[in-house]
């Protein structure tokens, strides 16, 4: 599969050409996850995206999380 049938499914799949690379590297993995793509399909394009169009997946948030300590006693 080449970028353009990409471009060409998405544009079938949400009724609007994409604005963005990224939306399309979105795009490509739901396609992969969801079984329409198989894996060296999905290699290829990830590839191409990410080094000819400057696509990249957004960076990880970590949501920050308080531990409470709580007492408790062990009765033997």
């Amino acid at each position: 599969m080449l970028i353009e049938n990409l471009v060409q499914r998405f544009t079938e799949a949400k009724n609007y050409t994409p604005s963005h690379a990224n939306e399309l590297l979105d795009f490509l993995q739901k396609s992969y996850i969801s079984g329409e793509l198989s894996i060296v399909e999905y290699k290829k394009l990830f590839c191409e995206l990410t080094t000819q169009h400057d696509a990249e997946k957004p960076s990880e948030f970590f949501m920050k999380t308080k531990l409470f300590n709580f007492e408790y006693e062990i009765a033997f």
